[in-house]
Parts: structure tokens; sequence; C-alpha cells
């Protein structure tokens, strides 16, 4: 049995593929793990934005404040309470007419996971009227 070695001896025409596959294989699996870390969300419904002037009758609408703070501790209008707690806090103000806002004010050190599982929290009490404040601290962290 005889190979036949393409003739003559001349230069291979045909690129070598092999290490084009390796890394199209590499950049696969990078694809495939990342994907899922990117579809975490917490979906709440935002309210429209609208050209409507604000009710008159409505003067001061009740406010509460949520702080949390670089070391990640949660305060409800300035008092520390524990993520149970502020579920409790949650579900009571979900059930007074009218729902007051609840104005979420997260430190520019404090973790994303905590922040989302406050917002999280009020979704699943029926808080509808929430709403962050102080977002001009992260535009010099750019």
């Amino acid at each position: 049995m005889a190979i036949s070695m393409g003739g003559g001896g001349g230069p291979m025409v045909e690129m070598n593929t092999t290490p084009l596959i390796d890394v199209m294989l590499v950049l696969l699996i990078m694809f495939i793990i990342t994907i899922p870390i990117q579809t975490h969300a917490v979906k709440l419904d935002l309210p429209v934005p609208s050209d409507d002037p604000p009710l008159e009758d409505i003067v001061d609408p009740v406010v509460n404040r949520i702080t949390v703070d670089f070391l990640n501790d949660i305060y409800w209008n300035g008092t520390p309470v524990t993520p149970d707690q502020l579920a409790a806090f949650f579900t009571q103000s979900s059930r007074l007419d009218p729902q007051p806002e609840v104005h979420v004010r997260p430190d520019a050190l404090s973790r994303y996971d905590v922040v989302s599982e406050i917002m999280a929290s009020a979704q699943r009490n029926g808080v509808t009227k929430i709403g962050f404040v102080g977002n001009e601290q992260y535009a010099s962290l750019k």
C-alpha cells in the first residue's frame, strides 16, 4: 500500500484549520457560561412617563425612606431593620390607601445584591410606588 503525498513535493495549499476550530470552541464555551449571568433581573412595573400635572389634592405624599449604607446595613426611615422587618413594613405600607412612596437610597459602596433583594421584597409584598433617590453620587464614579 502506498500513500500519496500530493504529488512531487510542492507546497501544501490547504490551510490548517485545527487552531481555528479550537479557538471557536473556546469562545463558544465562554458564551455559554456567561449568558445565564446576564439574564437575571428583578421585574418591576415602573410607571409610564406622563405629561399630566400632578394631582392638586395631594400636597405632601407619604414617603418611606430606605437607606443602605456602605456596610450594607438597611435603614427604614432612619431606623436599622433586618430584611424580615423590612418585608413586614412593605406589607403594612402596601395595604394603605393611598399607598406611600418608597424611596431607596443605596450608598455607592453598597452591594448590588442587597439592593436587588430590597426591590424583590418590595415587589413580593405588593409595593407599587418605589424609586431611587441620590443617583447623582454615581455620576462621579464613571
